[in-house]
């Protein structure tokens, strides 16, 4: 497979890699100092403000409406109330996510939609009352207002104090002097007094106001956490129907794999064994008809023809290596990747630290892919030498090829590596691929064991 050694177009926002500037306040203040000041902090302080209002219209709706359908279930009208309550608590879930998403920066993918066996209306209400996602919604509906009115009560009044009491030494001026704390008595042309704050009774508000914000701005943040769980563990998709998906998504690469690989050996025994042989054939048949008029020339075609014998029995081993050599399976990998590494254009130091043998699949899996990273060592890298290293940490099987190229390699970009990167997670693997421009490039390999 080929892979892209060519610049890297990743955009630095969504790699992580930044562009080197930093805003002003970042620049003059810590994350602990500045946390007040942060627009994700207001975001968070916003969302847990909304809570208590969405939350009363939520209960309401939910507790009126279930309470009628538990009510009446003895008639026909209770099942479709019921079913319609939870219905309802779906809506205002999906609401949920979309305020979650824009505000706490969580983004929580949608539920399967009810569907009914057979699509009628009859259908869709059974399964609705069957649907534990759906009754999930419920209880986030019903759990959802009493700790959005503990939080509430705790987060404005405190949050709200704080800007107060930091800001008092700016408008302290404007209160009226019967309002102010007595201090310095400063006497009028008109033979009245008013008492003012003095300066380090305004120094000491100044402080306790920063210190209540900068508590206050890490409490924010770990009740938006607690939000952040809610939406995910009662809005979300249930993990085994997540589990199921991945399954599904794992088993569609695995089976497209099988496939092209299929194709692949049918079309080298095609283009190459078969053809050669069809050719062979051709020349012993013409060697045949020559062997009493010429046998010199007969015997110049069967020498001929013993030399395509070797080049297709060479051909075959290849392609039966290809598809799971002998090696692998009689040696193991050491003896395995040691082969691939003599076949390489580049020098390879191969270190394999395994003191057994993980399952068959799983060799097969690192076999395959040591040797893909390998051929993008030779085509693309520019290298001089690389290392193949593989060892077991706990029930995972770690492979890692490095070579001194120029780097620059990107899974992002539809290379090899992106396809590569698909089989391993087929089978709960990672792959991660450390390559800046002017190298070196490391792509580490994690796989389960199950041996």
């Amino acid at each position: 497979m080929a892979t892209a050694y060519g610049p890297d177009t990743r955009d630095p926002q969504r790699s992580g890699a930044g562009s080197g500037e930093t805003s002003p306040l970042k620049r003059l203040l810590p994350a602990a100092l500045r946390a007040p000041f942060e627009g994700r902090t207001w975001r968070e302080f916003t969302y847990l403000v909304l809570s208590l209002p969405i939350s009363l219209v939520l209960f309401s709706f939910s507790i009126v409406l279930m309470s009628l359908g538990v009510g009446t279930l003895v008639t026909f009208l209770g099942v479709p109330i019921l079913a319609g309550a939870l219905a309802l608590c779906r809506g205002f879930g999906a609401l949920e996510r979309a305020r979650a998403r824009a505000l706490l920066g969580v983004d929580v993918a949608a539920p399967a939609p009810v569907r009914g066996a057979t699509g009628g209306l009859m259908s869709w209400m059974g399964a609705s009352l069957k649907s534990g996602t759906s009754w999930r919604h419920l209880v986030y509906s019903l759990l959802h207002l009493p700790w959005a009115l503990v939080v509430f009560s705790l987060v404005v009044p405190l949050w709200t104090c704080g800007w107060v009491v930091v800001t008092y030494p700016l408008w302290h001026w404007a209160l009226p002097s019967d309002l102010t704390r007595g201090g310095i008595q400063v006497y009028s042309d008109r033979n009245h007094t008013t008492s003012i704050d003095t300066p380090v009774d305004l120094v000491l508000s100044f402080a306790i106001g920063l210190v209540l914000l900068l508590v206050m701005s890490w409490v924010i943040r770990a009740l938006a956490g607690v939000e952040r769980a809610l939406v995910r563990g009662l809005l979300g998709p249930s993990r085994l129907a997540t589990r199921v998906s991945e399954l599904e998504s794992d088993r569609g690469v695995v089976v497209d794999t099988a496939a092209a690989d299929l194709r692949r050996i049918e079309r080298d025994l095609h283009d190459g064994a078969q053809a050669r042989l069809v050719a062979l054939a051709m020349d012993l048949g013409l060697a045949k008809e020559k062997l009493t008029a010429d046998p010199e020339a007969a015997a110049r075609m069967v020498d001929e023809a013993h030399g395509e014998v070797k080049i297709a029995l060479q051909e075959l081993r290849d392609l039966a290596r290809g598809i799971h050599p002998a090696v692998l399976t009689d040696r193991g990998l050491d003896a395995a990747l040691s082969a691939i590494a003599s076949r390489c254009t580049v020098p390879v130091t191969v270190t394999v630290d395994l003191a057994d043998r993980p399952a068959q699949a799983i060799e097969g899996i690192a076999y395959f892919t040591v040797s893909e990273l390998l051929q993008n060592v030779s085509k693309h890298s520019a290298a001089r030498s690389a290392t193949v290293e593989v060892w077991r940490t706990g029930n995972r099987l770690m492979l890692q090829v490095t070579d001194d190229g120029r780097g620059g390699a990107d899974p992002s970009t539809g290379s090899g590596l992106a396809g590569l990167t698909e089989r391993l997670d087929a089978v709960d693997g990672v792959l991660a691929v450390d390559s800046p421009q002017g190298g070196p490039t490391r792509i580490t390999a994690e796989l389960p064991w199950r041996g």
